[in-house]
């Protein structure tokens, strides 16, 4: 799921969310004044006391029949290939054995975008599972700091030509093809930049922070 999420932009709902793990909770958005009332009132710090004042407001949400969990299988099935090309070749076979408008529109989605960033994307997705918050923050600072950069590749700029100033959505990658996107030419987004007065990305230390949290970082 987070590779579908990563490479093709799909945005989750509050439903979406909460079944795939990223939420603990749904509050609706007409109970949430009060559990800030709720939470102001408790004069605890306790993961497990807060999680269940949320839980006095919580419902459980209602999932959309077209939601991308209901083609969870599918998913797994093609997002787990190695490479972008293995992905959308996974996905060609779906579309072949079965007719479905969704796997037909991924499939899309991934052939308009940028072929560099589908493979930062999911080097960087696939990165991250191994890394504690912290680690994640300072690869993906050096990743958009060579993007803004513009040296590597114009790709972010002509991006947003096409969707943004001349609005003619037909944007011109360089290089054009996922086949010409080279691995070291993906390792270059991940290294540090060669750049006077560039810093490379430095957390602070939060040693006032409980022990589950500095765990996460």
């Amino acid at each position: 799921m987070g590779e579908y999420l990563g490479l093709t932009g799909t945005r989750l709902n509050g439903a979406e969310m909460l079944v795939c793990g990223l939420a603990t909770h749904f509050v609706p958005s007409e109970r949430l004044s009060l559990l800030e009332e709720a939470l102001c009132k408790v004069d605890s710090s306790d993961p497990a006391i807060i999680s269940a004042v949320i839980n006095e407001y919580s419902k459980q949400p209602y999932m959309k029949e077209k939601s991308a969990y209901h083609r969870l299988k599918v998913i797994d099935r093609c997002f787990s290939r190695r490479t972008v090309e293995e992905i959308i070749s996974a996905l060609e076979r779906e579309a072949l054995n079965k007719k479905d408008d969704w796997v037909s529109e991924t499939i899309q989605s991934l052939k308009r975008a940028s072929p560099t960033s589908l493979k930062i994307s999911l080097r960087s997705i696939r990165q991250g599972r191994l890394q504690g918050v912290g680690q994640c923050l300072v690869r993906e600072y050096r990743i958009a700091s060579h993007v803004m950069q513009g040296k590597l590749s114009r790709d972010f700029f002509e991006g947003f030509r096409a969707i943004l100033l001349d609005k003619d959505k037909n944007p011109k990658w360089e290089p054009s093809k996922l086949e010409l996107v080279s691995d070291d030419m993906v390792d270059s987004y991940f290294s540090m930049m060669d750049d006077e007065g560039w810093e490379d990305l430095k957390l602070p230390a939060r040693s006032n922070l409980p022990a589950y949290a500095i765990a996460k970082l």
